[in-house]
């Protein structure tokens, strides 16, 4: 059963491969082009018209890699569920983007109601029909039982982490590079951490997914996944990590995530506090530093370099506790 599930891999990557070629033409047919921002990096401006919606085949192959797999893993179905909703989140706004000819789509409080409506389900869900109760692993404490506040906290975290993973989506493969680290190390910790008998179908699905769509996002991309595949991964992680017990991993696994939320966070109360005034370059973060001198390539390998890190330290945070 433990090489069976690497089926979902297997299905995951080649249904990536086939789709996405299959995919670009018929965005480029439609003029279903990427819309910038004027207010982004100059740079970008020449990506206008890019093919976006990609994510479609991501959420497409991650689907299909995981559905074999429902009868024995009880985590798998919620995970898709989950996966879907948030994508179709991002489909929406990226169908109103092209519909518009600009770059907003959904409003931002329509966008957030639904998140709210969705991480709330989730959280629900875990903790009802899983039996999860408020019992959650803490890195370093081990099982802790974070009820009341702290709880509420957990509920906003899952959320950073869903438009966090939203806000990575700005830079060639940087979403897809970031992500396939958190999948894997969720494919890890599955077997060693869980005490899964099987490596887990999702997030192995997800990998393969991810890793076929890189070939093709990596730079200067071909496609990009726009709101339906960034708002997809985030959903992806929050998920997993409910499911399994870990959210609070998530300040280490998706640190990468909540950094580009908080830059823009802080960019934006900063920016209103002071009438103008900046803290960084440009938010989200990524841009602050491509902004200083970093090509894209660089940004994109030093973020997936410190969520290897931050995967390393979450490892740290399984094995070291009273």
């Amino acid at each position: 059963m433990n090489w069976l599930t690497l089926i979902a891999l297997a299905i995951g990557f080649v249904l990536g491969i086939i789709l996405i070629p299959v995919f670009i033409p018929i965005l480029k047919k439609f003029k279903f082009g990427q819309q910038i921002r004027e207010e982004g990096p100059e740079a970008h401006l020449k990506k206008s018209g890019t093919p976006t919606m990609g994510g479609v085949c991501i959420v497409i192959a991650f689907l299909v890699g995981t559905a074999p797999f429902i009868p024995v893993s009880k985590e798998a179905l919620p995970i898709m569920i989950c996966t879907f909703l948030f994508s179709l989140i991002g489909f929406l706004d990226d169908f109103l983007k092209i519909k518009k000819h600009q770059s907003e789509g959904l409003k931002a409080w329509q966008k957030f109601l639904l998140q709210i409506i969705f991480t709330a389900a989730l959280m629900a869900y875990c903790s009802i029909a899983l039996g999860h109760g408020t019992n959650t692993i803490v890195p370093f404490l081990g099982d802790c039982n974070l009820h009341g506040w702290w709880y509420f906290v957990i509920f906003c975290g899952i959320m950073g982490c869903v438009n966090g993973a939203n806000f990575t989506d700005g830079l060639d493969g940087l979403a897809s590079s970031v992500t396939i680290v958190i999948a894997l190390f969720f494919t890890v910790a599955s077997v060693v951490f869980f005490g899964k008998t099987a490596l887990d179908p999702a997030s192995l699905a997800m990998l393969g997914a991810l890793a076929a769509f890189l070939i093709f996002n990596h730079y200067p991309a071909k496609i990009f996944m726009g709101d339906t595949g960034s708002l997809a991964l985030g959903g992806f992680v929050a998920a997993f990590a409910m499911v399994n017990k870990i959210p609070v991993f998530l300040v280490f696994v998706a640190f990468i995530y909540l950094l580009e939320i908080i830059s823009v966070i802080l960019q934006v109360g900063y920016f209103k506090l002071t009438h103008g005034k900046r803290i960084f370059r440009m938010a989200p973060i990524h841009h602050h530093f491509e902004l200083g001198g970093l090509s894209e390539v660089k940004v994109v390998i030093l973020f997936t370099v410190i969520t290897v890190v931050g995967c390393l330290v979450a490892v740290a945070g399984f094995l070291i506790h009273p």
